[in-house]
């Protein structure tokens, strides 16, 4: 159960760092036992709803950014087989065992951040304007001043955790439900398993939100507080379409003037701070024609993402071609297996882990393909990906997390 966000005006401010000790937790036999739960004033400790196959634990850390964690797993008792996940069950480690008396270890970078915008240059201090009750309570973790990690899997089982600052680049996403941390099962997103496919020598920082577009990036200081914690050679991978389109309905905007308007305000904020952005075009929704065939249901707004990436000179990353295929190999039944199903329904916006897997390889098959320079970022177990000949749905094993709702993201409403 997540806890509520506590206020966070008072807490610390990025940039404003010291050389900071490293945080050791020993969670073996003799250390800290399952029952001490987390508080603020702690600082550190396991969250409610443990089981023999999911726990949570959590600590405070000392300022917002990047942080290396090191994870020592194994038990006297059994043999260990788990993933790791980290605050809004973003995937760092898919799968890692160690026999039984024996450990193994495990290091990755796990940004946190916290509300707060501080007065830098041309920024006004103040905060992110955050969904109530939403991202105050089912996504608290991903604003508190603490870094929670999640361990899931057949046999989890941790001895010890230390987690230290880490000098890193980041890489900052931005967008709307198929790119932001969801924070339950059975939905997904490729923010949450793009991960995976990175090494510790960079940062995820994923600031997507669900139900927005870029007019609400801008509008809810998201774009801000990126800005605010940008270093010159980070990176802002952005996507939104999806809800952009309610705009054409509310006669304030479209794809090729108020869309690509705000997609240059978003490049012009990021190269003001040295960093390099990259734009994606929104993946399509799952929809076949009595032919087979994926219907194209956001075919301008991908060709707007283009035009405006083409114009400034900026990456582009043509997800919503490479999804078409990724569907189409699939097929109209298969595809449905890609896809969050709440209550046995298809959602047809919104995916599963596995679809999200598939769709955060085509992004890591594009960065190395279009020879970014962060494509040197990649993990080295990456070996590239196609899109018409996905993973098998049937051998697919990432966990899923023991938190689940039926509630459906926000956005998209007309478009299930």
């Amino acid at each position: 159960m997540l806890r509520p966000l506590l206020p966070l005006l008072i807490l610390f401010v990025a940039g404003a760092c010291q050389r900071t000790p490293p945080l050791s937790f020993d969670l073996g036999p003799r250390g800290i036992s399952r029952d001490t739960l987390y508080t603020r004033d702690r600082g550190y400790g396991f969250e409610p709803g443990a089981s023999a196959t999911s726990f949570h634990f959590t600590a405070r850390v000392p300022r917002e950014g990047n942080h290396r964690v090191t994870v020592t797993v194994g038990s006297d008792t059994v043999a260990t087989d788990m993933a790791i996940k980290t605050e809004l069950r973003r995937l760092m480690v898919e799968k890692i065992t160690a026999p039984h008396g024996g450990s193994a270890r495990v290091s990755f970078i796990v940004n946190t951040r916290t509300p707060a915008i501080p007065a830098t240059g041309d920024l006004k201090a103040g905060a992110v304007r955050l969904k109530m009750p939403r991202e105050s309570v089912q996504e608290a973790w991903a604003w508190d001043d603490a870094l929670t990690l999640e361990f899931v899997g057949p046999a989890p089982a941790v001895r010890r955790i230390e987690i230290e600052p880490a000098e890193v680049p980041t890489i900052f996403l931005l967008g709307d439900s198929t790119v932001c941390d969801q924070s339950k099962e059975p939905y997904n997103s490729w923010g949450q398993m793009i991960t995976r496919w990175f090494s510790p020598a960079v940062a995820i920082a994923n600031h997507g939100e669900s139900g927005e577009t870029y007019r609400d990036s801008i509008g809810r200081r998201r774009l801000d507080k990126i800005a605010s914690v940008m270093r010159p050679g980070d990176w802002l991978i952005m996507q939104f379409g999806h809800n952009d389109q309610k705009q054409i309905a509310a006669g304030s905007g479209g794809p090729f003037t108020t869309y690509k308007d705000e997609i240059a305000r978003h490049i012009a904020v990021v190269r003001a701070r040295g960093g390099v952005p990259v734009i994606v075009s929104p993946m399509e929704r799952r929809g076949f024609d009595e032919a087979g065939r994926v219907r194209g249901s956001l075919t301008d707004y991908a060709e707007a993402a283009r035009q405006a990436a083409q114009e400034h000179g900026v990456a582009f990353i043509d997800l919503n071609a490479m999804s078409k295929v990724l569907y189409a190999a699939l097929g109209p039944e298969q595809s449905a297996r890609a896809f969050a199903t709440p209550r046995g329904v298809v959602d047809n916006t919104h995916h599963n882990n596995f679809g999200s897997y598939q769709l955060a390889q085509c992004i890591a098959q594009a960065i190395r393909a279009q020879g970014l320079p962060i494509a040197k970022f990649l993990a080295a177990d990456f070996k590239g990906f196609d899109p018409s000949r996905s993973d098998d749905p049937d051998t697919f094993k990432v966990p899923a997390s023991a938190d689940f709702t039926n509630e459906r993201p926000l956005g998209d409403e007309a478009n299930r």
